[in-house]
């Protein structure tokens, strides 16, 4: 069998599905490799039926801890570098995968963050569209509070009406066309309250942000992690490294 020695990305996904594999993709597109072999190895767990993060951390369902360290767990016994979670209300629960598991898992709150900052010199407030989760826990404010970022967040009418509806029918994979309105809607409630950018919060929302996109710049938590992802494990001048094995 062969044995890949080069550093490998794990990825923490499955929440949801269609999240997790563009998050895939844009690993594979933001690597500036010439060829097949030059690209990262990547292992893949991937399991839909996590419990739900949001639902958990309003108290209305289990903890999805034990389904997220088993699969932590996986890939690091399958000998990830770094575990990437295409998913921004489970960083909630990061700091306890890295405990498990002792595997660095990257910082897709803080990623986002200094994508923003970068894209839009001058930065001084930043809007977010999350799920409630997301919300509840802070992760945002306090991930901007240390980069001198103020973060603000839709009122609560909208986040329902619009925000939640519009993360609700990507998973459950209606048509885009009224959920792409109600993220711009929700957008143009942001740029009302002072945000000079937006960040997709969520991995649903940047399938849906065209239109949002046209409000004000949107920065995607999605293409954040996947650059940091890139930036931590990938080598231009590293070769393929493998050693052939019996048995």
């Amino acid at each position: 069998m062969r044995h890949v020695t080069r550093p490998t990305l794990g990825i923490l996904g499955g929440m949801g599905p269609l999240a997790t594999a563009d998050f895939y993709r844009r690993v594979v597109e933001r690597t500036p490799a010439g060829s097949d072999q030059a690209h990262l190895p990547v292992v893949m767990w991937a399991d839909p039926a996590v419990p739900d993060r949001t639902a958990a951390l309003l108290g209305d369902g289990p903890s999805p801890v034990p389904a997220l360290v088993e699969g932590a767990r996986w890939l690091q016994r399958a000998g990830v570098s770094c575990i990437a979670v295409p998913c921004n209300t489970a960083h909630a629960y990061v700091e306890q995968l890295s405990k498990a598991t002792g595997v660095e898992v990257l910082d897709m709150i803080r990623a986002a963050l200094e994508a923003a900052a970068r894209r839009t010199p001058g930065l001084e407030r930043v809007g977010v569209l999350a799920t409630r989760g997301t919300r509840l826990t802070g992760l945002y404010e306090r991930a901007g509070a240390r980069l001198g970022l103020d973060v603000v967040q839709v009122p609560a009418p909208v986040q329902g009406q619009y925000v939640d509806a519009a993360i609700h029918a990507v998973k459950s994979g209606a048509d885009p066309a009224e959920p792409e309105r109600w993220i711009a809607s929700a957008d143009e409630s942001l740029k009302e309250q002072g945000a000079q950018t937006v960040i997709a919060a969520c991995t649903e929302i940047p399938l849906i942000s065209g239109a949002a996109g046209r409000v004000l710049p949107l920065v995607d938590s999605t293409d954040a992690l996947a650059e940091a992802a890139v930036s931590r494990l990938w080598r231009p001048a590293e070769a393929v490294r493998t050693q052939v094995r019996t048995g």
